[in-house]
């Protein structure tokens, strides 16, 4: 079930809203005004969420040193368009 608070609990209850994030592995959702203003995650959350973005741009870094070969926005866009087409 989503945890959902209200985001003056960081000021009034920080304790509780970072143990729930820490002890229970999911997310806290913020709301300010009764709209979703924030999402609170624990550090190992995070890193499991942007591990695999890291990884995939340190391989494109190394292989765009390793060659001189260079692609317009036209082709690269282009691409992206015919795989989301199919």
């Amino acid at each position: 079930m989503m945890n959902i608070r209200p985001v003056s609990d960081l000021r009034n209850r920080y304790p509780d809203v970072e143990k729930d994030v820490l002890t229970s592995g999911e997310p806290v959702f913020l709301t300010k005004n009764g709209y979703g203003s924030m999402v609170l995650l624990s550090l190992e959350m995070y890193a499991a969420l942007t591990e695999d973005v890291e990884t995939k741009l340190l391989q494109a870094d190394a292989q765009a040193e390793a060659t001189d070969a260079r692609c317009s926005a036209d082709e690269v866009f282009g691409r992206v368009r015919k795989r989301i087409n199919g």
